[in-house]
């Protein structure tokens, strides 16, 4: 095995995620993840805990969010803070590529569907977190929270479906979408 290869993480998770899509999440082992990477299972249970931990494993969303709610200006908005911490997004986005074919495995198993919003939720809860440390109050955190991340999804999917623009415009431009749509 060339287990001294680099980037042993994300070969486990292109390995993984073309097992998947070739053969289900169900029908795909640890044993084939691994042999796939040119790995060993145990190599592969130093970088996951199980299988689906290859999708959901990484904290780097949260890693990038949480300190820069902290870092924002005094004096903004909760859902301003928000936005400005979302910008910080394209440092931690996977290749398009990677996102669309992992999504399509998602969306095929009720699980992995389960398992992504007990994600989503985990960071939203710690998101309204922030947001109280910094004063807010949870309600007002709360739904700063839930508008953000509606934002964020927006324009994520705009940027996953190959729109280039800046990730604070495409930001800016779901936020009035929604102001849009919110609108009498």
């Amino acid at each position: 095995m060339a287990r001294w290869e680099g980037n042993t993480r994300r070969r486990l998770e292109r390995a993984a995620l073309d097992l998947f899509r070739e053969q289900g999440y169900d029908g795909t082992t640890v044993a084939e993840i691994a042999q796939r990477a040119n790995l060993t299972e145990r190599s592969f249970y130093r970088w996951f805990t199980d299988k689906r931990e290859v999708l959901f494993g990484d904290d780097d969303l949260e890693a990038c969010y949480l300190p820069a709610i902290e870092a924002a200006p005094d004096g903004l908005g909760a859902l301003p803070t928000l936005l400005a911490a979302f910008a910080s997004t394209p440092q931690v986005l996977r290749p398009r590529e990677f996102l669309i074919e992992r999504a399509a495995v998602i969306a095929a198993s009720p699980p992995l569907q389960e398992r992504e919003l007990i994600k989503m939720v985990t960071l939203s809860e710690k998101l309204v977190a922030a947001l109280v440390r910094r004063g807010y109050d949870d309600q007002t955190a709360s739904l700063a929270t839930d508008v953000g991340s509606a934002i964020l999804r927006l324009a994520t999917r705009r940027w996953i479906l190959g729109d280039d623009s800046d990730f604070a415009d495409l930001l800016a431009a779901a936020r009035q979408d929604l102001l849009d749509v919110a609108r009498p």
